[in-house]
C-alpha cells in the first residue's frame, strides 16, 4: 500500500516580468488565479495536505485561497526551488510521499500526473514532457535502461544532448525519507547561487535509487507564464479546452474562440452561445437554451428553452420554464423567472419573482418585487423599493396591469386584476379588479407664446 501523499505547491516567486505588484501566482487565467487552479487540481488527487511554500513579503496571498487542508509555508529568502522545498519538508510527516508541483502551471490536470502517482515509493519520479522545441528546457538524459540518469540544463548540454526533445517539467515525487536526504546534499555553486531541486537527481542516482522518467501525455498542461503575453497565451490555451470540452458536450459555439468560460458549465442538449459570451461561476443551460452575443452570466441557472438575447447581463437569475430575456437586460441576484415570462430591452431586475408569463418589455426597473402570474408591466416603471435606509418589497397579483411610466412606492400591494393608470405614482395598496390611477390636472394656459431667442446688435 502507497504511503500517505503530501503535495507541495511552489508559489513563491515574484514574477518580475509581469511588472506588477501582484505576485506572480496570483495572476488570473480563465477567471481564476493560476494558484488556484493548481490548488485545485492538488485538491482532487486525495492528498493528506497540500503545503504552499509563499513569499511572506505578500501578507495578503494567504488569504486567497480558504481551505481547511492547506499548510502555508514562509520562505524568508528566495534561494531557488530545492531552498523552496526544504523549508516546507519539517511540516511533512517521515512516512509520506512528496509531489512537489508549481504554482505557475494553472492549465495542470490530474490526469497527467496518473503515472507519477503510479510509481513504487522506493523510486524518484520525474515528470517530462515531449517538445519539438525544446529552448530553455533542461534536457532528459536516460540510460540504457531507460531509467532517468541524469537532468541536463541547456546552458550546460553538448549540441548532442540539446537535440534531445525529452525535456523536465521539474515535477517531481519521492519518499519524503529520501527527499530529505537529498536535499541536504544540495550546494549553490552556481552562477545565480541558487539550491535546484533538479540536483535531487544527481543525488538519487549517486546512492543507487531508481529513477523513473513519467513522460506526460500533453504538453501544454505544463505551460506557464514569465510575463503579460505568456499569460495571454494561456488564457488562449485554457479558452479553447473549455470550447472544446462544451463541444464534446454537445453544444453549437458560433466561434471557439470567441467565448469566455470562467467557471463550470453544465449544458443540456442543442444549447447554441453566439459569439463573445462570458459565462462565470456556476452556469446551468437547460435543453435547447439560446445564448445571444455579448452576454455575460455568472452563477445562473437556465431552464430549457430559456432564450438570452443580445448583450444581456445576467448574475444569479432561476428559470422555471422556457423565459425571453433581452437583448440589453440586467438581471440581478434573487430572480426568479417563470415559464413563458419576458424581461425586454433595457429592463433592470433584483430580488424579484416574475410569474408565469408576466412581461416587463422594455425600459423599467423592478426590484424586490414578488410579481404574479399574466401581469404586463409598461415600458418606464419603477419599484421605489429603497428610502434611503432599509429596502421595501412590492406585492402585484396575478392579472395586474401596469400603465407605462408608474412608480410603485414601496411597500405597497397591487390587488389581483387591478389596473394602474399610466403616469401614476402609487403609495398606498391598490384594490383588485379596479383601477388605480394619480395625475396632477392637465390645464391648457391660453396666450402662452414660444420664447424668443433675443439678439443683440454687435
Amino acid at each position: 500500500m502507497s504511503l500517505p501523499l503530501h503535495i507541495i505547491i511552489l508559489a513563491a516567486g515574484d514574477g518580475t516580468r509581469m511588472k506588477s505588484d501582484l505576485p506572480k501566482v496570483l495572476h488570473p487565467v480563465g477567471g481564476l488565479s493560476m494558484l488556484a487552479h493548481v490548488f485545485n487540481t492538488a485538491a482532487r488527487l486525495d492528498a493528506a495536505q497540500v503545503h504552499i511554500v509563499y513569499n511572506p513579503e505578500h501578507e495578503a496571498l494567504p488569504g486567497t485561497l480558504d481551505h481547511p487542508d492547506i499548510n502555508w509555508v514562509a520562505q524568508h529568502e528566495r534561494l531557488g526551488t530545492g531552498h523552496a522545498v526544504q523549508q516546507a519538508m519539517p511540516e511533512l510527516p517521515e512516512d509520506c510521499r512528496v509531489l512537489v508541483l508549481y504554482g505557475d502551471l494553472p492549465l495542470l490536470r490530474p490526469g497527467s500526473l496518473e503515472g507519477l502517482l503510479g510509481l513504487p515509493d522506493t523510486a524518484l519520479g520525474v515528470l517530462t514532457m515531449e517538445m519539438l522545441q525544446p529552448r530553455g528546457y533542461g534536457r532528459i538524459i536516460r540510460g540504457d535502461d531507460s531509467t532517468v540518469s541524469a537532468i541536463v540544463e541547456e546552458k550546460d548540454a553538448s549540441e548532442r544532448q540539446r537535440a534531445i526533445t525529452e525535456v523536465n517539467t521539474g515535477i517531481i515525487i519521492a519518499a519524503a525519507t529520501r527527499l530529505r536526504a537529498w536535499l541536504e546534499t544540495l550546494r549553490n555553486d552556481n552562477a545565480q547561487g541558487e539550491y535546484y531541486l533538479t540536483d535531487v537527481v544527481a543525488a538519487a542516482r549517486a546512492d543507487g535509487t531508481v529513477i523513473e522518467g513519467v513522460m506526460a501525455g500533453e504538453p501544454g498542461d505544463f505551460a506557464g507564464a514569465n510575463d503579460r503575453a505568456q499569460l495571454a497565451q494561456l488564457e488562449a490555451r485554457l479558452r479553447q479546452r473549455r470550447a472544446d470540452e462544451l463541444m464534446q458536450k454537445g453544444v453549437r459555439l458560433a466561434d471557439p474562440a470567441r467565448i469566455e468560460i470562467r467557471g463550470a458549465v453544465e449544458p443540456g442538449r442543442d444549447v447554441f452561445i453566439d459569439i463573445n459570451v462570458v459565462l462565470e461561476g456556476n452556469v446551468i443551460l437547460g435543453d435547447g437554451t439560446t445564448i445571444g452575443p455579448g452576454c455575460v452570466l455568472r452563477d445562473c441557472q437556465l431552464a430549457p428553452g430559456t432564450r438570452v438575447h443580445a448583450y444581456s447581463v445576467l448574475e444569479g437569475v432561476r428559470t422555471h420554464g422556457a423565459c425571453d430575456i433581452g437583448p440589453f437586460a440586467r438581471v440581478r441576484p434573487g430572480t426568479e423567472l417563470g415559464a413563458a415570462s419576458r424581461v425586454g430591452n433595457f429592463v433592470e431586475i433584483k430580488n424579484t419573482s416574475l410569474g408565469e408569463g408576466s412581461k416587463a418589455s422594455h425600459l423599467s426597473y423592478l426590484g424586490d418585487s414578488n410579481i404574479g402570474r399574466n401581469v404586463n408591466i409598461g415600458a418606464g416603471t419603477i419599484t421605489c423599493n429603497y428610502d434611503g435606509v432599509n429596502k421595501h418589497r412590492t406585492e402585484i397579483g396575478d392579472g395586474v396591469f401596469i400603465g407605462s411610466d408608474t412608480q410603485l412606492v414601496a411597500p405597497v400591494k397591487i390587488g389581483d386584476g387591478a389596473n394602474i393608470g399610466a403616469g401614476s405614482t402609487i403609495t398606498k395598496d391598490a384594490p383588485k379588479d379596479k383601477l388605480t390611477l394619480s395625475r396632477s390636472k392637465q390645464v391648457t394656459i391660453d396666450g402662452w407664446k414660444r420664447p424668443r431667442k433675443v439678439t443683440r446688435d454687435k
